[in-house]
């Protein structure tokens, strides 16, 4: 946001969603019934087998429609890879990319490709949405219940996985959930009624939370002692083990966190730790909560859970409690 606050505040009747609040996609009025949702993303491998990092990468750019409330439609390519590399890389991480699509009913129809000294991929997406039902980042009201869907911790173990430290189940856990898609629980979230929603990608729970209490005007309250975590993440924390985004991330909400004597330095690493493709975080009315629950149970959205609230206050603040 300090990059983009030099930048013109882009204004037309029909943007419905635009830079504000640093939201996951746009949204664009066509007509009456029928909006568009816009948003693209792509990174350098998280994972060493090609495949996987497709998937990954593909599973993460649809989040984001999914976050909105809409259904992808179309999506390109967006490929950085050296010349140095065998093609047939390129074709597997492209194979991932283009499975995940297929599952998400969304058509891969082009892309562009540059030469580049590290491999990236990722995807710009297009899908839709009823205008007036789009969902953002910025409803959030004091009382609502704020459950999240995936366990946190990918950023933890993909890096020891670079160290070398991870084991093959432990990270195998990590890969199942980047790849799993966030459309199941999006349903469940739009059959139900949310006030808000983001997901949890690069700057972590904590600091996308702070988009949503910012856009929102709200605070919020965590409870730590109900996040879902993926198996063997305590244990590499206990190590040392963190990526540097994750530090960085705590750094970044510092000013705002309100941290429960209780919480060890551990803990708020796994609170900010950098998520690839990671779950949705939806603000719901208290008197929904367990009907949304249900509803993403019901889809095998397995592990969500109510992890905290959305409270009352003038100024931006998140509470965390052991």
């Amino acid at each position: 946001m300090q990059v983009l606050k030099d930048l013109p505040l882009i204004q037309h009747p029909d943007l419905l969603v635009g830079t504000e609040t640093g939201d996951d996609a746009g949204v664009f009025r066509l007509q009456d019934n029928l909006a568009l949702v816009f948003t693209m993303d792509f990174f350098p491998p998280v994972v060493d087998d090609p495949y996987d990092f497709g998937a990954i990468a593909a599973a993460n750019a649809l989040s984001d429609v999914y976050a909105m409330g809409g259904k992808p439609l179309l999506a390109l390519n967006i490929v950085g890879f050296p010349n140095s590399l065998p093609k047939e890389i390129l074709g597997d991480i492209l194979k991932g990319g283009y499975a995940k699509a297929q599952e998400a009913s969304c058509l891969i129809v082009g892309g562009h490709t540059v030469d580049d000294e590290e491999p990236k991929y990722g995807m710009a997406v297009v899908g839709t949405v009823t205008p007036g039902q789009q969902v953002t980042n910025a409803g959030a009201k004091p009382g609502d219940r704020l459950v999240l869907t995936k366990p946190l911790g990918t950023g933890v173990i993909t890096t020891a996985a670079k160290q070398g430290v991870a084991s093959d189940d432990v990270l195998q856990g990590a890969v199942d959930t980047m790849a799993t898609l966030n459309q199941r629980a999006s349903e469940a979230m739009m059959q139900v009624g949310p006030h808000a929603c983001t997901d949890i990608t690069g700057f972590g729970l904590m600091g996308h939370l702070e988009g949503m209490v910012r856009g929102s005007g709200v605070g919020a309250r965590i409870h730590l002692d109900k996040i879902p975590v993926l198996p063997g993440v305590a244990d590499l924390l206990a190590k040392g083990v963190a990526p540097g985004g994750t530090h960085r991330n705590l750094s970044g909400v510092e000013a705002i966190t309100q941290w429960h004597s209780n919480v060890s330095e551990e803990d708020k690493l796994l609170l900010c730790d950098a998520q690839t493709s990671g779950g949705l975080l939806i603000a719901v009315a208290p008197e929904k909560a367990e009907q949304l629950l249900a509803e993403l149970q019901a889809r095998s959205v397995e592990g969500a859970r109510v992890v905290g609230e959305i409270t009352d206050g003038p100024e931006p603040r998140i509470e965390v409690l052991p």
